[in-house]
């Protein structure tokens, strides 16, 4: 079955083996020694050493380093003997690499990427250099389907070889040579996470998804499962933050936490006692709320908020959206005024 931008795919062995080595040009036989060399391998196995599993829908790329500068054709041959050409396709890819240097494909600036599908089992990905450019078109074709991968005209590792054989026969046996990675594509479905920032304005604050803590606030946590979950945002002297929150398969959700009351803070009017005095608080910050030992008294307004107090020490905070919160102590024999400047 061929899907678009897929590379066919296998089912997970009993036991690990080292992959199958199948030496520079054996895979079309030709006994020549060629004088360029090339590697290939998958992302998952950058050694060769071992066989890489990848799950249906997964991302996969493929590294190729020729020794020399060539042109690069990258096929793939699927469990069932299928066999498509993945380099060059329908939306281009620039397949020629300058000696000895490693080139992904698909690259960063290509417009396409590769995602294995099916079938299961085993599959082998076929890099063959050139030093000069090779006509494939006697070899490959489009079919008129959705496919961006040119389908080849043999099935099979055997009837690959016997056409490839054909195709570079004009072509100078020291100028072109082979080299094979496998991987294996298990039938479980890759699944998609999403992420989360939660972002705040007090420092310290610590964040809990669907009752397990993650961490500290600002920043990104990822890997999380699509569904919806409650979510608490808590930072020290301040009132919990909870609510629910949804995360979408690879999309950031983004929580940004105002922290504005202290959780101290009452709603009932403050009442004094006898021998107050008069108190203010100035500052440039419009609009900043202020509260003394824990009861809000009023917001900054005209660069100035006063109440009258009872004598004695008083704890006072003053905070302000995108400034540190402001927090001091004060002892009033009689009237007192005091500015806050409050940090970013």
């Amino acid at each position: 079955m061929k899907k678009l931008l897929i590379l066919p795919a296998l089912l997970l062995l009993g036991t690990a083996h080292a992959a199958p080595k199948i030496s520079a040009q054996s895979i079309i036989v030709n006994p020549t020694q060629p004088e360029l060399g090339v590697k290939v391998w998958v992302d998952k196995n950058p050694s060769g050493s071992q066989v890489p599993n990848y799950a249906i829908g997964e991302k996969i790329s493929v590294n190729v380093t020729p020794s020399r500068d060539a042109y690069v054709y990258i096929f793939n041959v699927g469990p069932d003997g299928s066999v498509d050409l993945v380099l060059p396709n329908k939306l281009g890819g620039d397949n020629f690499v300058k000696a000895n240097t490693t080139k992904s494909f698909p690259s960063a600036s290509d417009n396409f990427t590769y995602t294995v599908g099916g079938p299961v089992g085993l599959n082998k990905v076929l890099a063959l250099a050139s030093e000069t450019q090779l006509n494939l078109d006697q070899l490959t074709s489009f079919s008129s389907g959705q496919s961006q991968f040119a389908d080849v005209k043999a099935k099979g590792q055997q009837q690959l070889a016997q056409a490839l054989s054909i195709v570079v026969t004009p072509v100078p046996q020291n100028s072109w040579v082979s080299d094979t990675a496998f991987y294996n594509v298990t039938g479980q479905q890759a699944v998609q996470t999403g992420n989360l920032f939660v972002g705040t304005n007090i420092g310290g604050a610590v964040v809990t998804l669907n009752d397990q803590r993650l961490g500290d606030a600002n920043q990104t946590y990822t890997g999380i499962r699509p569904g919806s979950y409650p979510i608490r945002v808590q930072a020290p002297g301040m009132r919990d933050f909870a609510s629910t929150i949804t995360i979408r398969a690879n999309t950031t959700t983004n929580v940004n936490v105002e922290f504005s009351v202290p959780s101290t803070v009452v709603t009932p009017t403050p009442v004094y006692n006898n021998g107050q005095v008069a108190f203010s608080v100035r500052s440039s910050i419009e609009g900043a709320r202020v509260f003394v030992d824990g009861v809000e008294i009023g917001a900054v307004r005209g660069g100035v908020v006063s109440a009258n107090l009872s004598r004695g020490g008083h704890e006072v905070v003053m905070i302000a959206p995108g400034y540190a919160t402001y927090l001091s102590n004060v002892n009033l024999s009689g009237p007192t005024n005091i500015t806050i400047t409050p940090k970013r």
